[in-house]
């Protein structure tokens, strides 16, 4: 018979693998009597375990939930994933990284060697954003309060504060927004809630960080479908400018070129745009952008010949940069411009 510890760890193991454990099974498992797999349940209550006893023909245990968090236990690939998602956390920006690195250190401290050696061999460095976009940050409480309201579909009432700036930064300059929570998300490092706006009668993206709860919540809804039903493709809709209306998440403005480029080299730094191959050093490129100056732009950071197949707005965007650049190479912003 095992030693009374390792028996513990054993059957605690065993409680974790599935909910409902027969007590004969138990036995057979643990190579015990049932009366040993009782003694032991009664120890790990005294630990903390919340156990409870469910009878029937195949009477046996069942790992609750309590109102305290005992010590947990996990196999191998259970230990490496959960280090590994304490380090991404600790890049998320939910307001929780502080904790997720004291927890890394807890869960590396009592790790075997052979696990630690995996995670040291894994580190993840959080590279801070560039000034014209400064990190945000979200407080976790707002995002607990935020996925409770989604989860238990409430009407959410909050103060929204306006990009600095937009002379509105006082919530009691406005009225709160009421909405429809459905789906609190991350985009480019931030965190979004996607609702429906109960006053403007239309779906809205708010950003978390700008958000302040107020309570108590309201009555609950009947959840509302999302345009489209996919909510990767709706945000990226909003994203891109397009109002998300069938879930297809396009740009408003998309063209077609031609560049004097191989089309490996392109499709690198494309995106989502479409590269087709056309010969050697020339390929043809679909790209879209949220405006057609915006478009050009971005395509002419290729440095090649560019050839436009369509559509005319795109060539009229190149004209009036080249205009823009022409007149940027003749003088200082004070001298006589020539574009419109």
């Amino acid at each position: 018979m095992p030693k009374t510890s390792a028996r513990l760890l054993s059957l605690l193991s065993l409680l974790q693998a599935r909910r409902d454990w027969p007590g004969a099974l138990l036995a057979e498992r643990l190579d015990v009597s049932p009366r040993t797999v009782r003694r032991d349940v009664d120890r790990l209550r005294e630990l903390g375990y919340p156990i409870v006893a469910f009878k029937g023909p195949d009477g046996g245990y069942r790992l609750d939930a309590g109102t305290d968090l005992p010590p947990l236990l996990f196999d191998d690939e259970q230990a490496v994933a959960l280090a590994m998602a304490l380090q991404m956390a600790t890049t998320t920006g939910a307001g929780i990284e502080e904790a997720a690195a004291r927890a890394l250190t807890t869960v590396r401290q009592v790790m075997p060697a052979r696990l630690r050696r995996r995670i040291d061999m894994l580190q993840i460095t959080a590279v801070g954003r560039s000034a014209t976009r400064p990190e945000s940050r979200v407080d976790s409480g707002v995002l607990m309060a935020l996925g409770a309201a989604v989860h238990a579909h409430e009407v959410l009432r909050f103060d929204y504060a306006s990009p600095p700036g937009a002379g509105h930064d006082d919530p009691a300059v406005a009225a709160p927004r009421r909405v429809q929570p459905h789906h609190l998300v991350t985009w480019g490092g931030r965190w979004y809630l996607v609702a429906w706006d109960l006053d403007r009668e239309d779906w809205r993206t708010f950003r978390a960080d700008r958000i302040t709860p107020r309570v108590p919540t309201g009555p609950r809804f009947t959840a509302r479908e999302l345009p489209g039903g996919d909510v990767a493709a709706f945000v990226a809709g909003r994203f891109r400018g397009s109002d998300g209306s069938g879930g297809s998440g396009d740009w408003p403005c998309r063209g077609e070129v031609i560049l004097g480029l191989p089309a490996a080299e392109v499709s690198r730094y494309s995106r989502d745009g479409v590269v087709e191959e056309l010969g050697p050093g020339r390929c043809r490129l679909v790209l879209g952008s949220w405006s057609w100056p915006g478009l050009a732009a971005g395509i002419g950071r290729f440095d090649a010949d560019i050839e436009v197949v369509g559509p005319a707005e795109l060539r009229d965007a190149f004209a009036q940069l080249a205009r823009r650049y022409a007149n940027a190479a003749t003088g200082p912003l004070g001298e006589k411009r020539q574009y419109v």
